[in-house]
């Protein structure tokens, strides 16, 4: 087995409100378009994720803060931050999503699965040590990344962003180990207002590629490429962690950028080529934004195609 598709229906239990963009109808579309594509089914190994446990998840949040989560879904749900909703099951769906991704580090290591795709939900990028931000509650990737340098010992993981909005949350949770590379793409000025190029953090760590909104796409193809380019020459990864951000698309309701699908593949294709170069082909991919559900499912299954 060499590419795995992993999920929980869990994640469908974290309810937002059909009003909400980052509702569940993003995760019903991803199964909807594979059904569509019954060679992409069956080529893909689908795995039941675990949960993450209160102790991974610590080596990244602070433990109150974990605490503090727990303890307002316990008492029905409500708003940790002005943009994310937290409902009955949200707890239940934020450890599933990022136990997704120990998994498919897991799997990349132990040889199970080669590359992995997390197709989960609440995202996870924005969300910082102590608090929840922008539709996230759990820092996925930014704890995944920890995961794999101290239960794999891997000495190196480069984190590869590319939705539209700057990955602060993973940048706060990964730039003050220097055995961490974070490199991000996202659309500038927007939010979170974060991610400047000059941002390189404490130990130069960081990447950051802002640009405008409405450029040709290859422009952002392009810039992201040279951005990992420079991060990782004279360096190798142990591992390639990718925050794939659909709304990063032409046409997406929260961001300005031009993507198109043969992008998402393009880009796909240079990650793997440089895990198959550097670390023996270890990729772990985890969905992060992408709030036009069809454009999502589809570019789901062109972005699982290039992991094959």
């Amino acid at each position: 087995m060499s590419v795995a598709y992993i999920s929980h229906a869990d994640c469908g239990r974290h309810d937002t409100g059909w009003s909400h963009p980052e509702h569940v109808g993003r995760l019903r579309a991803i199964p909807r378009a594979l059904r569509y594509e019954p060679e992409l089914y069956l080529a893909v190994e689908h795995i039941e994720s675990r949960h993450a446990t209160v102790e991974e998840l610590a080596l990244a949040h602070d433990a109150g803060y974990v605490d503090r989560v727990r303890a307002t879904v316990a008492a029905g749900g409500g708003h940790l931050d002005p943009d994310t909703v937290a409902s009955e099951g949200s707890w239940d769906a934020a450890t599933a999503a990022c136990g997704a991704v120990l998994d498919g580090v897991d799997m990349a290591f132990d040889g199970r699965a080669t590359r992995t795709f997390a197709a989960v939900r609440p995202p996870g990028h924005h969300a910082l040590r102590s608090r929840a931000m922008g539709f996230c509650i759990f820092g996925n990737v930014g704890v995944a990344a920890h995961y794999a340098r101290q239960r794999h010992d891997a000495g190196r993981v480069l984190i590869v962003d590319w939705d539209v909005h700057h990955g602060n949350g993973t940048q706060a949770l990964v730039e003050h180990d220097p055995d961490i590379r974070f490199v991000s793409m996202h659309q500038w000025p927007w939010y979170p207002g974060t991610g400047a190029a000059e941002d390189r953090g404490p130990h130069r760590s960081i990447w950051n590629v802002p640009l405008p909104a409405a450029r040709p796409a290859a422009e952002y193809v392009d810039a992201l490429t040279r951005a990992v380019d420079s991060a990782t020459t004279g360096w190798v990864p142990d591992l390639i962690l990718v925050s794939a951000g659909f709304d990063s698309l032409n046409g997406d309701p929260l961001g300005g950028f031009t993507l198109e699908l043969e992008h998402i593949d393009a880009l796909t294709r240079q990650m793997v080529e440089r895990a198959t170069a550097c670390c023996g082909g270890r990729l772990v991919s985890a969905l992060e934004g992408g709030y036009d559900p069809e454009r999502l499912g589809a570019a789901c299954m062109t972005h699982l195609k290039a992991l094959l």
